[in-house]
């Protein structure tokens, strides 16, 4: 075998070993897919309440707006995005202490693993923050599914309420 063909099987090979390869593609879904995810949401973590604020699908977005307090006042506040994008949905998720002061440079950033009725699953796809992240809404109790880089899991659980 010539050289020219040898490194032409070789790359050959090589991309269609990498195919094999590929990273599935995410799930389709659209934001209306998470419309049942709107509401206020709050449940004690010791001494301190989260409490999680969803509004409304529109726009191909959906959002929520995070605040934990206690006994000493506001310790962290959080944005959540979700967005359509290219058929399925992205997460960003950005923590900051009281001052609106970030907690890491830039927003974490996940993509749709899982989508079922009231239930919908993310996986991280950046290098900082926690591996997945899920909601479960349940009657009037919606859970958190947290996945640290460790491997430990966590399931936080919020009651609905009415602030109105």
């Amino acid at each position: 075998m010539k050289i020219t063909q040898l490194t032409s099987w070789c790359a050959a090979a090589i991309l269609g070993l990498g195919a094999s390869f590929a990273l599935a593609q995410p799930p389709a879904a659209t934001i209306e897919d998470l419309d049942w995810m709107t509401g206020n949401y709050a449940g004690q973590l010791g001494p301190n309440v989260l409490e999680e604020n969803w509004i409304g699908a529109e726009g191909g977005s959906i959002a929520a707006m995070v605040r934990m307090t206690g006994p000493n006042g506001t310790s962290m506040f959080e944005m959540i995005t979700i967005e359509e994008v290219d058929g399925s949905l992205v997460l960003h998720l950005q923590q900051f202490n009281p001052g609106f002061q970030p907690r890491t440079p830039e927003p974490m950033k996940m993509e749709l693993a899982m989508i079922m009725d009231n239930h919908v699953h993310f996986n991280n796809v950046g290098e900082t923050g926690m591996r997945s992240l899920g909601y479960t809404l349940d009657g009037d109790t919606f859970t958190i599914h947290i996945e640290q880089p460790d491997g430990s899991r966590t399931n936080l659980q919020l009651t609905k309420r009415s602030l109105w």
